[in-house]
């Protein structure tokens, strides 16, 4: 049987922000978010970029890292009996590239205690045809949440919702900046600045009935409502919570 994907509280962390479990820790309270997404995690391990960046410009920041990441059998060994002991329900974030280990990730993630959804994640330009396949493969008890680049959500958006997955999110936009030694970094996007194309996006896409999860530049508690307003079922908080003073407030 299907399950739903509910979520008691609309706030929760973006893959990549806070790592692979809840962490007391952290000096982050977690005490106002309805679920975890964990980072990216891909079959195989994965190791760093030779040439991690980190690049400002007015308004965010690039940040380039490989997402690293030890795969998920490793992952499941250390972490899963920290998952199903942390009140926070689980979202795994996948790298689902290819729709046969995304299958058999999925497979597996239907059997872990406290895993309530899974996200899947795309390379940039990965064709839509990739994508609708691994709908099809992944299709089980275990609610599916697409994140899709800005370009895809309108477009391919309503047909993976036709076909069968739970929700879309807006995945972290990319962009290409040049390091100190004149090299272009290509990386991921955080900042402020990126939160106005975000919030139009859910606009627009609420407006043709998707279920849409806002990410992008949500840098305090008007931001988050006002993304709610926009219609978003929830939203995701990224960079702001590696800066304390910045973070939303609880």
């Amino acid at each position: 049987m299907k399950r739903d994907l509910y979520f008691s509280k609309p706030l929760m962390n973006a893959a990549g922000s806070l790592g692979f479990t809840p962490d007391s820790h952290n000096g982050i309270s977690l005490d106002s978010f309805g679920a975890f997404i964990t980072n990216p995690i891909s079959l195989r391990p994965r190791l760093p970029t030779a040439h991690p960046a980190l690049i400002q410009f007015p308004g965010g920041f690039l940040l380039h890292t490989g997402l690293p990441n030890p795969g998920l059998s490793t992952v499941l060994k250390k972490y899963s009996a920290k998952w199903s002991r942390t009140d926070l329900p689980i979202i795994v974030h996948i790298m689902a590239d290819r729709p046969e280990e995304a299958k058999h990730m999925t497979e597996i993630l239907e059997t872990v205690e406290n895993v309530m959804a899974i996200e899947l994640g795309f390379a940039p330009q990965l064709a839509d045809d990739i994508i609708l396949m691994t709908l099809e493969m992944c299709l089980g008890e275990i609610p599916l949440i697409f994140s899709l680049p800005h370009e895809q959500v309108l477009t391919l958006g309503p047909r993976l919702i036709q076909n069968g997955a739970q929700a879309l999110s807006l995945a972290i936009p990319r962009g290409t900046l040049t390091a100190e030694n004149g090299e272009l970094v290509a990386g991921r996007l955080y900042g402020q600045s990126l939160f106005p194309r975000a919030l139009d996006l859910v606009h627009s896409a609420t407006k043709i009935g998707l279920p849409i999860i806002g990410c992008g530049g949500i840098w305090d508690e008007k931001d988050a409502t006002d993304m709610l307003l926009a219609g978003a079922m929830a939203v995701q908080v990224d960079a702001s919570l590696w800066l304390p003073h910045e973070a939303l407030k609880k």
